[in-house]
C-alpha cells in the first residue's frame, strides 16, 4: 500500500495592509478538528473540494465558489474527494470587512459568484510576484468590495444569539490569549459555576473554551513563525509550555509542524 502523499504548503505574510497571511496548501487525508481563527479567512479549492462545518451546519467547496468564513466562529474541515483538495487561502483582518457582517457571513459562507472567484485568484497571483504590491492592493480593494455587497445584501435580519455569559467568557479568553485563564478564576470574575460556564460556552460558539484559547494561540504562531522566529521561541511568546506542546497543537490545527511551517515561508 502507496503510503499517504505528504502535505505541501506554502506561507506567507505580504506587504499589503489588510492581508494578515497568504496561505497555499495541499492535503489528501488531513483534516481539521473544529478551530477558530481571528481573521477571516477567504478560501478558494483549486482541485478536489473541502467539506467544513460551520455553526453546526455542514457545507461544501465545489469549484465555483469562494468560501469567506468570519472570524470567531469555529469551524472545520477535511478532503471530500479520495484524492484530497489542493487550496489558496486570504486571511483578512477587520480593515475590509467589519464584524457587523459575520452574521451574513455565517449564514452563507459560499459564494457562487464567477467574477469573485476570478477575483480572488488574480489577487493570489499579485500576492506571489514581489514588486506588484500596487496591483494587489488595488485588486484586493475590489475583492473587498465585491464581498461587502454580498454580505450586505442579507444582512438585515441576521443578528445572531450571543447569550451574554458566552461573550463574557469569550473577552476573557481573548484577553489572556498568552498568560492563560484558569477556568476558576473566571467563574470568580463572571459569577458562574465553572461546569455552567464550559456549558454555556460550547452551546454558543459550539468549541469548548480550552479549544477556543487554544486556536487562538496557534493563529498567533502562526505570524510569529512568518515573522522569522524559532519554534522554541514562539513556543513561549504565544503560552505553550515548551515546543512540544506547540508542535502536537500546531500540526493538529495546520496540518504540518511549526518547522516545516516556517520553512515554506517565502
Amino acid at each position: 500500500m502507496a503510503a499517504p502523499a505528504q502535505p505541501e504548503v506554502s506561507a506567507w505574510r505580504p506587504r499589503i495592509p489588510g492581508v494578515v497571511e497568504v496561505f497555499h496548501a495541499h492535503f489528501t487525508e488531513y483534516a481539521y478538528p473544529m478551530h477558530v481563527h481571528d481573521a477571516w479567512t477567504l478560501l478558494i479549492v483549486d482541485d478536489g473540494a473541502v467539506r467544513y462545518d460551520l455553526d453546526r451546519h455542514e457545507h461544501g467547496t465545489p469549484h465555483d465558489t469562494v468560501s469567506l468564513l468570519p472570524p470567531h466562529v469555529p469551524h472545520n474541515g477535511s478532503p471530500a474527494t479520495p484524492h484530497g483538495f489542493r487550496k489558496r487561502v486570504l486571511y483578512l483582518d477587520g480593515s475590509h470587512l467589519g464584524d457587523e457582517l459575520i452574521g451574513a457571513a455565517v449564514d452563507g459562507p459560499d459564494l457562487r459568484d464567477p467574477v469573485l472567484r476570478l477575483r480572488v485568484g488574480q489577487l493570489h497571483g499579485a500576492l506571489g510576484r514581489p514588486g506588484d504590491e500596487l496591483e494587489a492592493e488595488s485588486r484586493l480593494a475590489l475583492v473587498g468590495e465585491r464581498l461587502r455587497d454580498h454580505l450586505r445584501r442579507r444582512e438585515s435580519g441576521t443578528d445572531r444569539p450571543d447569550p451574554a455569559l458566552a461573550r463574557s467568557l469569550r473577552e476573557l479568553l481573548d484577553e489572556h490569549v498568552v498568560e492563560g485563564l484558569a477556568l476558576t478564576g473566571a467563574a470568580r470574575v463572571l459569577h458562574a459555576h465553572p461546569a455552567h460556564l464550559v456549558r454555556a460556552f460550547s452551546t454558543a460558539y459550539g468549541i469548548p473554551p480550552h479549544q477556543y484559547l487554544i486556536s487562538r494561540r496557534v493563529g498567533r504562531a502562526r505570524r510569529l513563525l512568518l515573522d522569522g522566529l524559532a519554534p522554541g521561541e514562539v513556543a513561549v511568546a504565544t503560552g505553550f509550555c515548551d515546543q512540544a506542546h506547540l508542535t502536537r497543537h500546531f500540526k493538529k490545527l495546520v496540518g504540518v509542524t511549526p518547522g516545516r511551517y516556517r520553512l515554506s515561508s517565502r
